[in-house]
């Protein structure tokens, strides 16, 4: 059996801002030859302008729509093998959650809150932590996002002390286990 057949369709990243996702997600498109997306990414070229805009503009609301949208596209039959980043708050729509479980193999990255604020805090792209207490939002976020991310993941890492390329490692070896046992 070849290591693609052992694997789901996609892995897919969940985990609040600052923990990885996208650096980790880069490490596992090489390992795997699988190209990366970014769900942000793709709902800034939906949108065609940057999230700070998009929730200057026309809101949360409205970015969390485009979220939806966005993974109902990559739910496609035909589409490929990926690896998928999403957005720290994807997992706050029931909807959201029930398709990332559809998409393939979830792995959320945990970090803990001080480790977040030290990877954000310089960080002027996050609308959500333009605020007088940046570290209190993220706690506050993290507590109501917990059980969330934990609905929907098959596998949960902490992010916070191994580096990208043995985090990647770690999750090929658990998607294997996972699939070739018929979890």
């Amino acid at each position: 059996m070849s290591l693609g057949e052992t694997l789901p369709k996609n892995i897919i990243l969940i985990g609040f801002m600052g923990c990885g996702k996208s650096t980790i997600g880069r490490h596992l498109g090489k390992l795997l030859g699988y190209p990366v997306v970014d769900t942000d990414e793709l709902i800034e070229a939906k949108a065609s302008m940057p999230i700070n805009d998009i929730f200057a503009k026309r809101g949360e609301d409205y970015f969390r729509q485009l979220e939806a949208a966005v993974l109902q596209e990559l739910s496609a039959p035909d589409a490929p093998r990926r690896i998928i980043s999403t957005g720290g708050g994807i997992v706050t729509r029931k909807v959201n959650r029930r398709l990332i479980k559809q998409l393939g193999y979830v792995v959320w990255l945990q970090v803990s809150a001080d480790e977040i604020y030290k990877r954000t805090a310089r960080n002027h792209d996050r609308p959500l932590l333009k605020t007088e207490n940046p570290k209190q939002v993220i706690e506050t976020m993290l507590t109501e996002r917990e059980p969330l991310y934990s609905d929907c993941s098959d596998l949960t890492l902490d992010s916070g002390d191994l580096d990208a390329e043995e985090i990647a490692c770690g999750i090929l070896e658990s998607a294997r286990y996972h699939f070739s046992s018929g979890a």
